[in-house]
């Protein structure tokens, strides 16, 4: 259903949320019939005779429903609608429909996501070119077609893109795939099948060649030109790294000790953003100059303070292995303050790989036994400090073990590994307990 068959049309907004109230407004602008919904009748309010708190299913004469990304596909509501035969869409859908000449470059992926469009973000605006970053980083991908600019960066999730239909971005990456997400997907097949439909119709498929499950998903019934990345020397028509630059196929776009945070996952992201802004027509002096002025996102490899010339580390939203391990690798010598909720999963792989890097250990969460058992088999040498308490407080009591634990020329580093919520309300919060114990102690 495009933009012009949208008007006088019947549509049920699902979630009440950031995103349900931009698409209520961006409906209602094009004339719409709009009805919303949402579990928690509190945060129906601010809607009044558009409300129907507790649908279960769609009120007769639906022609469309928009769902916002939290709801499972299994909910009883959305299955409803499939049932009855109404088109279900999430927002960046139907922002896509009511998009009019604007040039969308997409990124997806396990970890990573944040960084690269806040990357590309900066190598446009260093360009000259009125864009903005966009979608699950915080602004709805609606608001920003709506708002007219003219190029959007968008970070998509898998929630997100389970739900496009016609979606054809000029440019599309998949950063990485690692296990997670798979509660609300099902498996792991149908997680890479979600963010692979950020590929369908993209002018431009990039490709991350160090990752098995970017390459597998590109190629996926590939009807348009792929470019690859790599972190080591490229091949032909490849970005990659030379003697110390970011190259796009023998081109000098930056140093990689211009690239901010450190590590050799950012490196990655860099080469991502890159690619999608030369695909978009960059020079390479705007892609250094974008990417030497990037400022980070809070709580990503973020450097919250030093004590006793020892630097402390933000990285909160290192929630999976997948992401901590880019942090820990990212240093030579680490004190690590790891743990929260691992959902299942397993830490004997990260801790493996990164035992070398490994001064001391400060664990917390409820899934301490976890890290300590992998670390008992992996790295019996490195000293390990365990908390008992469950509430936030013990971030303090973390930083002070660290700090016993640190010797010059280490850093201490947040990167859990884990979710927060069995401590903190999320991983926001948990970053900004742990910057308040950082600044207390020094």
């Amino acid at each position: 259903m495009a933009r012009a068959d949208l008007v006088g049309r019947n549509v049920l907004v699902v979630g009440a949320g950031v995103t349900g109230r931009s698409v209520v407004a961006a409906l209602a602008e094009l004339g719409v019939n709009v009805t919303i919904t949402d579990g928690k009748p509190e945060a129906l309010r601010e809607f009044g005779d558009l409300a129907r708190p507790g649908l279960t299913a769609p009120p007769e004469g639906t022609d469309l429903v928009v769902t916002s990304p939290g709801w499972k596909p299994t909910s009883p509501l959305l299955v409803a609608a499939a049932q009855a035969g109404i088109e279900v869409i999430g927002e960046v859908e139907l922002a896509w429909r009511l998009s009019e000449g604007q040039t969308w470059l997409a990124v997806t992926g396990t970890d990573g996501k944040t960084t690269t469009v806040g990357m590309l973000e900066s190598v446009l605006l260093a360009a000259g070119v009125k864009a903005v970053a966009c979608g699950n980083i915080g602004l709805p991908v609606i608001d920003a077609v709506r708002a007219g600019y003219e190029v959007l960066a968008i970070e998509l999730s898998s929630y997100q893109l389970h739900w496009v239909r016609s979606l054809e971005v000029a440019a599309a990456v998949v950063l990485n795939l690692a296990e997670d997400h798979i509660e609300w997907h099902g498996s792991m097949e149908e997680y890479g099948a979600a963010k692979a439909k950020i590929y369908q119709g993209a002018k431009t498929r990039i490709y991350n060649a160090d990752d098995e499950w970017s390459v597998q998903l590109a190629s996926q019934g590939n009807r348009s030109s792929g470019t690859g990345f790599t972190v080591g020397e490229p091949g032909p028509n490849r970005f990659g790294v030379t003697d110390g630059w970011l190259v796009d196929d023998g081109t000098r776009l930056c140093p990689v000790d211009e690239v901010r945070p450190p590590g050799l996952h950012n490196v990655s992201n860099a080469l991502a953003a890159a690619a999608l802004a030369r695909a978009y027509g960059v020079s390479p002096e705007a892609v250094r100059e974008g990417l030497r002025t990037y400022q980070p996102q809070p709580h990503r490899v973020q450097l919250v303070g030093e004590i006793d010339g020892i630097p402390y580390i933000n990285d909160s939203k290192a929630t999976n292995t997948h992401a901590a391990e880019g942090s820990l690798t990212a240093y030579e010598h680490v004190v690590w303050i790891a743990g929260g909720e691992l959902h299942g999963a397993e830490v004997d792989d990260l801790v493996a790989s990164v035992a070398g890097h490994l001064r001391g250990v400060v664990l917390m969460g409820v899934d301490q036994e976890v890290f300590a058992q992998a670390i008992e088999r992996h790295a019996p040498e490195v000293p390990v400090t365990r908390l008992d308490s469950r509430d936030h407080g013990a971030m303090t009591a973390a930083v002070r073990a660290a700090r016993a634990l640190a010797r010059p020329g280490d850093v201490v580093l947040l990167a859990p590994a884990a979710k927060s919520f069995d401590m903190f309300e999320g991983y926001v919060h948990r970053g900004e307990v742990f910057t308040k114990a950082v600044q207390a102690s020094a």
